[in-house]
């Protein structure tokens, strides 16, 4: 697994970690979480705020309720 896949390591943190909130959760967390899942294979020091953010709004799209989301 690699930091571009992103649906992957957001899943991977939602079965992680299924009770924290992911936008409460700060980036460094987030990058230090996602490069301890097992199968990560990228450089752990190869990541951006931007790609933090993106996998971070996927995390939270797989643990907010349908009902929950504004809309």
């Amino acid at each position: 697994m690699r930091w571009t896949d992103i649906e992957e390591i957001a899943a991977g943190l939602a079965e992680q970690h299924p009770t924290t909130r992911p936008v409460t959760t700060d980036l460094a967390r987030i990058r230090d979480w996602a490069a301890g899942l097992t199968g990560f294979s990228d450089d752990p020091t190869r990541c951006n705020a931007r790609l933090l953010e993106s996998i971070q709004l996927a995390w939270s799209d797989r643990t907010v309720p349908r009902a929950d989301r504004a809309g």
